[in-house]
């Protein structure tokens, strides 16, 4: 059984589903099968519009992968799973899943708001923007880009710090931000998890 936070956008009853569905995703990849038919028709009609996800994988509290996406470009229902199999498989971070770990992972989904551009004229300017815990931030210049989720303020809290690592993150020198000329958008997520898993 799982369980999610509640009082959110997205129902509770439609959390469970995105969870169940994640859950299903890690399963069959772990065990290199198909994944099970989805069919849109059966999904909650919120989760049929277009979403952008993240889904994050974790073991006794420890990152095990996480893949997603910026941009909602097809059903969240179908997004969803698409990380959540992604997230077991492709995070170069790691090894992909294996069966025996399965019953042992933790699974979060992140929904994310549309990205806005933050428009700042100097470092400082940018850091006093910043909103620790709310935001997740995008940092991009040129081909190279990263995000980090609002979930990672909670480990590193520290505005500067975190803009560092994400500029390490992006591939760019730790310093990038306080040089200039970086573009930065700002989300939100709603994210909800398994308190144990299913």
């Amino acid at each position: 059984m799982s369980d999610v936070e509640t009082g959110s956008r997205i129902a509770r009853g439609e959390q469970i589903f995105l969870l169940r569905i994640a859950r299903e995703a890690v399963e069959a990849a772990a065990h290199g099968e198909d994944m099970p038919p989805l069919d849109l028709a059966d999904c909650p009609e919120q989760l049929r519009a277009p979403g952008a996800s993240f889904v994050t994988l974790t073991r006794s509290g420890a990152l095990r992968g996480c893949i997603g996406g910026l941009q909602a470009a097809i059903p969240l229902a179908l997004d969803v799973r698409e990380h959540a199999l992604a997230a077991a498989t492709e995070d170069y971070r790691f090894l992909p899943v294996q069966p025996e770990e399965v019953a042992e992972l933790e699974i979060e989904v992140s929904v994310l708001t549309e990205p806005r551009a933050l428009e700042y004229t100097s470092p400082q300017d940018l850091l006093n923007q910043l909103r620790p815990g709310i935001d997740g931030i995008i940092l991009s210049s040129g081909l190279r880009r990263a995000t980090f989720l609002p979930q990672v303020w909670e480990k590193v809290p520290d505005p500067p710090t975190f803009l560092s690592m994400l500029c390490e993150k992006a591939g760019l020198r730790e310093n990038a931000w306080r040089v200039g000329g970086l573009q930065v958008a700002t989300y939100q997520v709603e994210s909800f998890h398994e308190v144990q898993p299913i």
